[in-house]
């Protein structure tokens, strides 16, 4: 501990003199077990003059218990005083920085995140200055602001010190100290005495001060409590004492004691208690390590009023790991590979096993082995395993997949270091693949293959090659490629590797002739698609031969040569011998006839072919203007067959080029004309045309007959060129009409052809145009005499359609009006007549509807009839006409009149029935002004009328004379 509180080497504010406060120091150790160290803070700190705790008996890991006195006057006797420092501040020499460079402390080997480790001293001169911490190593140690070193995170201390940087910057100035520490880990063993245990120094340094102008102060500083370390799985008997922790203020006040944190008052709840009275710290139940290795605690003392009297204090229990949990591996099957042959020392894989014990203490070191190898073959020990790592490797040499594909390694992993008597053991199985490498060239299963094919056939297989390849089926370096070397200088064949049997299969490419080559050997080499692996000593590759035979097939003639090209002139007569056309059989070892030969196409027949020989005779006249002819060649196509077996046949083409000869003369174009009857400047262009080509052609000579002689006294021609001249009238006048004007035109033959063609010419009255004006301007325009007879019939047709139209509409009107019942409107009383019936033919004229003796305002309407009933001589159901109003007291005479020109017109109509029905002659329609037939009862009795007037009315109305006549119906 600093003896001094302050500034460090200064002893500002410890003077003796008037006011000035005595300082209070350490007294020696007090009996018992390791208490707790802690840094007075600075006098008048505290109200109750920087009192601290006290560590109680009992409970390992606290160094020796110091007790802290108040120095004051009048102090209770026993307490030593301290004499008095006569000192002044100027006599000190001050200086800023750590004072020294390399500290070295003893921690636990356990450290855990947040648990602070020691204070470092740093001596500042000027209160002002503003002090930064850092530590070189961030990602394990954190310096605080007040010079408190802590874990930055859990791990575990090695058996080396571990050392790091602590440096202090000016924030203003940047100026930089450095101070290197140096961490010790105690030992770690149960049972060791106090003598053995080592605590945790204190470093401490008073780093903010006050101003100049205030007096110097001390602060007083916390204990720093080494951590409690407790076995795991502990037997008890519990609750188990562990340390007890007191206040040294319990002399003068009654105070409760009580701690917080995980494992205490947060969960798990209860495994630590403490005596509120005399702080003894107990634990409750066994710990177990792998749940939670340590338990940070926070000790508190209060009075009875629950005010705070000491500030709390850290208290860190780590749980000593006991060798109680057994390496487990990730997997209990591991999979690796190693291509075979490779070389003694080749990395294989690696397998990994946990231990749950503490992996930095021997309990959590796991060492491996190889118990057992399964096959043993060629070497029992063909591997071997880091016993740290996990990595397994080859130690001999002999992997060859061909013999042993798979190795299965039994693997062990034992904790305490590999200690066969103390540690803990489990296993794993390791299957080791040898993967395979190209070591096994193809070999052939035969030095000679055979094959054979029909000749000129092709994309045939002809031989299949087979081989052995000891390598895993269906990887490159089983996979064969075949390739000839010999024998096959045209490329006629090929060959290709199938996939699934690694077959070579030999197929003929090109087309082969037996009667050139009836056998080939071919030289083939097999390797693999990848090539074989360094040091082996077979051959790259194998080879083979192919002996492969031809077989004779019947093959189809052929003419020699295809096509034959022949130059004849045309006009060769029919039955002269054109040539001859023949064809060859390639088959010259087959037994077999001649060759037969036929037409096969000969478009204008002019052609014929000898069966046997193959000469061609002509049978008709070749005419080079034909229409079969194209570009002066005529094509013909004959057949020559064979009578092999199958028969065979082949074709051949023969082109005759036809010369020209002068064979027809120029004809005339156009045949038709027309011109002006008047001498005008219109001549009429003609051209010449002749079938024939040069030098048989133009140019021509164009001439006028010299009969009759009106010819070249009307009509005179001009020659513009060697194919056109112009005729033209020689006279002023020529009366209208259609002439005949023959023109002799000859070609330039030799010896020439000429002819004398008839042109048409039509002469025509002409407007100053010089175009025709008369009727017959039709036929020059180019309507022939056909086509306007064609139009004439088609108009006199129309026209004879249209008049029978009109006469079959005229009589259908007739008709019509014949069976109507014409009549002067004011005699018509067919509105007062209602519907009456005869006796008819028997039994069918019975069915009679009274109704319609009513009016016909209260007749049943026809739509609520039942269907099928209704006649066919009943009132009909579309509207009513309309009848101009007639007087209400017409004239008997007029009545008569009107009926017996209705029983005309019924007797004479074609469409009555052949039985005597009812005839509806007329209703009273709604709104006429006729009076009812009721009207007879109404105005005077039956019996003054006389009704003897019906019976001239015929049969048809004796009905109604019964009825009226005065009768006794």
């Amino acid at each position: 501990m600093d003896p001094g509180w302050g500034s460090e080497g200064s002893a500002c504010g410890a003077a003796a003199g008037p006011g000035s406060r005595p300082v209070a120091r350490l007294v020696g150790p007090g009996s018992g077990g390791a208490g707790g160290v802690r840094s007075e803070r600075a006098a008048g700190g505290t109200p109750s003059g920087g009192r601290g705790w006290v560590g109680g008996e009992g409970g390992g890991g606290f160094p020796p218990r110091f007790v802290l006195a108040e120095l004051v006057s009048g102090a209770a006797p026993g307490v030593e005083r301290a004499a008095p420092i006569k000192a002044t501040c100027e006599d000190m020499s001050c200086k800023t920085g750590f004072p020294e460079d390399v500290h070295s402390a003893v921690v636990s080997r356990s450290v855990h995140g947040g648990q602070p480790l020691l204070n470092v001293r740093f001596r500042s001169c000027d209160g002002n200055k503003k002090i930064h911490f850092g530590s070189s190593e961030p990602e394990d140690f954190r310096v605080g602001e007040d010079g408190v070193v802590y874990a930055e995170r859990s791990f575990q201390l090695s058996a080396e010190p571990t050392e790091f940087v602590v440096s202090a910057q000016d924030k203003e100035t940047q100026e930089e100290w450095q101070m290197r520490v140096k961490l010790t880990p105690e030992p770690a063993f149960a049972g060791a005495s106090e003598k053995d245990q080592k605590k945790i120094e204190d470093i401490i340094f008073p780093w903010q001060q006050y101003k100049h102008s205030s007096p110097l102060k001390r602060q007083k500083r916390d204990w720093v409590i080494p951590p409690i370390n407790l076995p795991e799985n502990s037997r008890g008997p519990f609750p188990q004492e562990l340390v007890r922790i007191r206040s040294d203020r319990d002399k003068s006040l009654s105070l409760r004691y009580s701690v917080t944190g995980p494992g205490a008052d947060q969960p798990p709840t209860g495994i630590f208690i403490i005596n509120p009275i005399s702080g003894q710290l107990s634990v409750t139940k066994p710990l177990d390590r792998e749940q939670i290795a340590s338990f940070h605690l926070r000790a508190h003392a209060v009075d009875v009023n629950g005010n705070q009297v000491e500030n709390p204090i850290d208290i860190v229990i780590n749980v000593i790991d006991m060798n109680d949990n057994r390496p487990e591996f990730l997997h209990q099957v591991w999979n690796g590979t190693v291509p075979e042959g490779s070389k003694p020392g080749t990395y294989v894989m690696t397998v990994t096993a946990i231990d749950a014990d503490d992996p930095n203490a021997q309990n959590g070191m796991l060492r491996y082995r190889i118990l057992s190898q399964a096959p043993s073959s060629p070497s029992p020990n063909m591997f071997t395993i880091n016993n740290e790592t996990g990595d397994i490797i080859t130690v001999a040499a002999g992997l060859d997949r061909e013999k042993v594909q798979q190795y299965t390694l039994i693997i062990q992993a034992t904790d305490m270091e590999g200690n066969p008597t103390y540690g803990l053991s489990n296993t794993a199985t390791a299957v080791i693949t040898v993967t395979d490498v190209n070591d096994n060239p193809p070999e052939f299963t035969a030095m000679t293959f055979y094959g054979e094919v029909p000749e000129n056939r092709v994309d045939v297989i002809v031989a299949n090659l087979t081989v052995t390849d000891k390598d895993q089926p269906h990887t490159p370096a089983w996979n064969a490629m075949y390739r000839m070397t010999g024998g096959d200088p045209t490329g006629r064949f090929t060959i290709l590797t199938d996939p699934n049997s690694n077959d070579g299969l030999v197929t003929v490419v090109k087309p082969i002739d037996f009667e050139t080559n009836r056998m080939f050997v071919l030289t083939v080499a097999a390797e693999n698609q990848v090539p074989l692996a360094k040091g082996i000593q077979h051959p790259p590759q194998s080879t083979a031969t192919v002996s492969i035979t031809v077989i004779d097939v019947n093959e189809s003639p052929y003419f020699v040569p295809n096509p034959k090209l022949v130059r004849q002139e045309e006009g060769l007569l029919a039955g002269s011998m054109l040539t001859t056309f023949t064809a060859q059989d390639p088959d010259r070892y087959m037994q077999q006839t001649s060759l037969r030969y036929s037409k096969l196409s000969d478009p204008a027949n002019w052609l014929k072919i000898d069966p046997v020989n193959g000469q061609i005779t002509t049978t008709a006249v070749l005419d080079r203007e034909s229409i079969y002819v194209q570009n002066n060649m005529y094509n013909a196509t004959f057949l020559a067959s064979d009578n092999g077996i199958p028969p065979m046949s082949g074709t051949g083409t023969l082109q005759i080029y036809l010369l020209d000869i002068n064979d027809n003369a120029p004809q005339v174009n156009p045949k038709e004309a027309t011109t002006c009857e008047t001498l005008q400047p219109n001549a009429i262009n003609i051209t010449a045309v002749d079938p024939d080509i040069d030098p048989n052609a133009g140019p021509f000579a164009f001439e006028l007959p010299d009969t009759p002689a009106s010819i070249k006294r009307n009509w005179t021609i001009v020659r513009i060129s060697g194919d056109h001249a112009q005729l033209s009238l020689r006279i002023r006048f020529l009366e209208a009409g259609i002439y005949d004007v023959p023109i002799v035109i000859t070609d330039s033959g030799n010896p020439h052809a000429s002819s004398t063609s008839v042109l048409k010419v039509k002469v025509c009255q002409c407007d100053i145009n010089g175009d025709c004006t008369d009727v017959d301007r039709i036929v020059g325009a180019g309507l022939g005499t056909g086509a306007i007879i064609a139009i004439l019939l088609c108009i006199i047709i129309l026209l004879i359609l249209v008049l029978m139209f009109v006469v079959w509409m005229k009589r259908r009107d007739k008709e019509r009006q014949a069976k109507q019942l014409l009549i002067d409107p004011e005699d018509d009383v067919r509105d007062n007549i209602l519907k009456y019936d005869e006796e008819g033919g028997g039994e069918e004229d019975q069915d009679y509807d009274l109704s319609q003796l009513q009016q016909p305002d209260t007749v049943e309407p026809d739509a609520i009839k039942p269907v099928g009933i209704r006649r066919l001589d009943e009132r009909p159901i579309h509207a009513e006409p309309q009848y101009p109003v007639r007087s209400a007291a017409p004239h008997p005479g007029d009545i008569g009149d009107f009926i017996n020109e209705g029983l005309k017109a019924a007797d004479n109509d074609p469409t009555a029935p052949p039985y005597d029905s009812l005839l509806v002659f007329d209703y009273e329609g709604s709104g006429s002004t006729a009076g009812s037939l009721s009207s007879l009862n109404s105005s005077s009795s039956g019996g003054e009328q006389d009704y003897d007037y019906l019976n001239d009315w015929g049969p048809r109305f004796k009905k109604l004379a019964d009825m009226y006549g005065g009768g006794d119906d």
